[in-house]
């Protein structure tokens, strides 16, 4: 039977979704166990919103200091001690978090790294996309090995929260932690709109806004929807937006319930990111424009008339 460890992800206190998400995609190993390993300086507070997660069986925790900060080289030694413990899976979300711990968890155990799990056909059989999304493929890995894998959490819905009470069990390591690399700062952008990787709503602007003055049609219409703001890489490389509000393959991979493009043309590197989405709204004034083949719902004409007049309607 399987015994799936997850590395729950977590920032200032406050457990991220993309956990939840990963605990949907270990259900369908049929896992004799589904436990979650929060590393923290202070787990409780995290550890006991893990806990609440329908699945999850026990929650691991390993408090010291050096854990403060979720430094991929502090991590990983850690989470390798731990899944030396007897479990069959590892793992993590394929976010920046997940993308950087997970290979030297499966360097450490000397396995190969399965990425983007999109869907569950065996306990060691996967699919997952290739060639920007065009092609799905269907890995196996050896079932004599532990499996370090990241779950593309745009497939998977969180799994649900509130009814669980799982057990909480700290745990000491005897690990020798590296040195050479040591925490500096953290920046980030601060808003009081919702996170664009879990956001239910996004608004996404392309390089036919112009300008970053004229994006102030996107975050109108996002406010009075309550949605994200995102952006086509053109936009981004305009340098109308900043780089962390980027939609695609080489940016943030979304699966909100609505999806509005508004000057976005729909090359296959920004449709990656949205493949997961449930209803899509595209507005451009080219009907030839690809976006258009992949929309629910669309609107050719003047984005700048258009997007206005829908705010307004709202």
């Amino acid at each position: 039977m399987s015994k799936v460890l997850i590395i729950a992800e977590h920032l200032d206190g406050k457990l991220n979704a993309s956990t939840a998400r990963c605990v949907t995609c270990a259900r369908e190993f049929k896992a004799e166990s589904i436990d979650v390993l929060v590393l923290a300086a202070d787990v409780g507070a995290i550890a006991a919103e893990a806990a609440k997660i329908d699945g999850v069986a026990k929650v691991l925790t390993v408090a010291r200091a050096e854990n403060a900060h979720a430094l991929a080289a502090i991590s990983a030694p850690q989470v390798a001690a731990v899944a030396k413990t007897g479990y069959t899976h590892v793992l993590l979300p394929s976010t920046t978090f997940g993308k950087d711990v997970a290979p030297r968890v499966a360097a450490l155990l000397g396995v190969a790294q399965v990425s983007d799990i999109m869907a569950v056909e065996g306990a060691h059989a996967f699919k997952r996309p290739i060639y920007a999304g065009n092609a799905i493929v269907t890995v196996e890995a050896p079932a004599d090995k532990t499996l370090v894998g990241t779950v593309r959490t745009a497939s998977y819905a969180a799994a649900g929260m509130g009814a669980n009470a799982a057990p909480v069990e700290a745990l000491t390591l005897d690990v020798a932690l590296p040195t050479h690399t040591r925490f500096v700062e953290l920046k980030q952008g601060k808003s009081d709109r919702p996170d664009l990787q879990g956001a239910s709503r996004v608004v996404s602007g392309g390089r036919a806004l112009g300008s970053g003055e004229n994006f102030k049609i996107i975050y109108a219409l996002a406010d009075k929807l309550g949605a994200a703001v995102g952006a086509s890489r053109a936009a981004v490389d305009a340098g109308y937006v900043p780089s962390d509000l980027q939609v695609g393959q080489t940016g943030k991979i979304i699966a909100p319930e609505l999806y509005i493009a508004v000057g976005i043309s729909g090359a296959i590197q920004h449709l990656t990111g949205i493949k997961d989405a449930g209803t899509i709204v595209a507005i451009n004034k080219d009907p030839e424009a690809p976006i258009f083949e992949v929309a629910d719902f669309g609107l050719v004409g003047d984005l700048f008339k258009l997007v206005p007049e829908l705010a307004q309607a709202v």
